[in-house]
């Protein structure tokens, strides 16, 4: 009898077996379910690549000869989509040519008829072991590079190094995740991060945005459906949550999930199984979920637009992207990366940013986060006249706002305590209180700003308007 780890190995091996006989899929079903496979058929080729497409099974077998076209056409369309998933041919006795060329095409194995069990089983034991020693191999060279997705996440800022510090402890754990930044901050980065640092790497990463989804379809896309299960299901259709297996599923704004489908989703994690639109087949899923949102769910909490059980179910481990206004130390790294980015790209030549370009770019606020710097480095690469970005060459809305509002002025009968506390804050509003800028312009050691700033009893503004 197999133990529990190796049923729930073979539970996730997936097998798509294509023959226009139906004695044949079934006989084929029987006994790859028998040995542990999850099983899916289809009678012609066309139907194939579409659940190759959808389902992403690791081990094909396909007709040589098939009502709607040629096994070899086949193999080598579902390579052009995806060349993991082995590739086995059955055809006829006396095709040698035909072997050649379905090998020469990527096939695993041209299986001749007729076919035994034994010689069935294990051949696809085998072409399993290969995917499995590829993704291996290729999972290998990804952690060779070194932090693989968090090295795609630029920051040095303390804020930045404690998110990095807690994403390296939680990603090898199964626990729910909720990840919570603004618009722009980088949060699919980070959800990108846990699930190529975790034991997942090898299953699949679904997204889904969930406010980019119409409310009446986010079910369906959830869930899949069975064909004729409403008005305009005419296939059926693999829900996300099934495409997931033993992978991760990144929720996008889940706090714009409609409130019936978020009982839907409870129950889903409570129970790890659940039922397609319109189907009777019980489908048991295997998945982490990680979710991100911008809104404050405390907040939709309290509105009740998020129920509180689904609230504390998917808040296992909670993951704060900072918005870049509170780490400007990280924009010229972020800035060096994307001028190498742009300028490979659009095969321009722009070294350096000028240190007055530099000025207007640490003291904006970025209500548009990371994605909005990019824009603008974007931008300064394409209309960069020179081999080094200049203001003029940044967004209008960035000048704008970097041009100071008024000059520093002294109003009468100031004591010189009063005129020094009056320069230290104009100078932290024009560098939207990054101290270690002011610090510079006002000619002062950092820590004597602190205890200056300390000795006025100075209050970063910022923080009261955000209360």
């Amino acid at each position: 009898m197999p133990s529990a780890s190796s049923s729930t190995l073979k539970r996730r091996r997936r097998v798509l077996a294509i023959d226009d006989e139906p004695a044949m899929t079934e006989w084929l079903t029987m006994v790859l379910e028998a040995d542990g496979y999850e099983v899916r058929t289809a009678l012609i080729g066309t139907r194939g690549e579409e659940i190759f497409k959808q389902w992403r099974p690791d081990v094909v077998l396909t007709d040589l000869m098939l009502p709607d076209g040629d096994g070899v056409a086949l193999l080598r369309r579902l390579k052009a989509i995806d060349e993991g998933p082995e590739v086995i041919i059955i055809g006829g006795q006396g095709t040698l040519a035909r072997a050649v060329e379905a090998g020469q095409a990527g096939a695993f194995f041209f299986l001749e008829k007729p076919v035994s069990r034994d010689g069935l089983t294990d051949l696809i034991r085998r072409a399993i072991e290969q995917t499995q020693a590829r993704a291996e191999h290729t999972q290998l060279k990804e952690r060779i590079r070194g932090q693989y997705s968090l090295a795609n996440v630029v920051g040095q800022s303390k804020k930045m190094r404690e998110l990095f510090e807690l994403v390296e402890r939680v990603a090898a754990s199964d626990a729910n995740i909720l990840i919570q930044g603004e618009s722009g901050a980088g949060k699919e980065l980070i959800a990108n991060a846990i699930h190529h640092n975790s034991n997942r790497v090898r299953g699949p990463f679904i997204k889904i945005n969930c406010a980019a989804i119409p409310k009446d379809l986010i079910e369906s896309e959830l869930f899949g459906y069975r064909k004729g299960a409403f008005t305009g299901a005419g296939a059926d259709k693999v829900g996300l949550f099934e495409m997931a297996e033993g992978g991760s599923l990144l929720l996008d704004e889940i706090g714009q999930m409609p409130p019936y489908l978020q009982t839907k989703l409870l129950r889903v994690l409570q129970e790890r199984e659940y039922r397609p639109i319109g189907s009777d087949r019980l489908v048991r899923v295997d998945f982490r979920l990680i979710c991100a949102t911008n809104v404050d769910l405390e907040t939709a909490l309290g509105e009740g637009t998020l129920r509180e059980d689904l609230y504390f179910r998917i808040n296992t481990i909670t993951l704060r992207v900072p918005p870049l206004r509170e780490r400007t130390e990280d924009i010229p790294l972020l800035c060096n990366q994307f001028l190498a980015r742009f300028n490979e790209r659009y095969q321009k030549h722009v070294r350096s940013i000028s240190p007055a370009a530099y000025h207007l770019l640490i003291r904006n606020p970025w209500p548009g986060n990371v994605r909005e710097l990019e824009n603008a480095i974007e931008r300064a690469v394409l209309v960069s006249k020179t081999g080094e970005i200049q203001p003029v060459d940044l967004p209008d809305a960035i000048r704008d706002d970097g041009a100071p509002s008024q000059a520093f002025t002294i109003p009468p009968n100031c004591t010189l305590a009063e005129i020094e506390k009056m320069a230290i804050v104009q100078t932290l509003q024009r560098t939207n209180w990054n101290k270690q800028e002011a610090a510079q312009i006002l000619g002062l050691y950092r820590p004597t700003l602190y205890s200056k700033i300390k000795k006025h009893e100075i209050q970063d503004q910022r923080a009261k308007q955000r209360r």
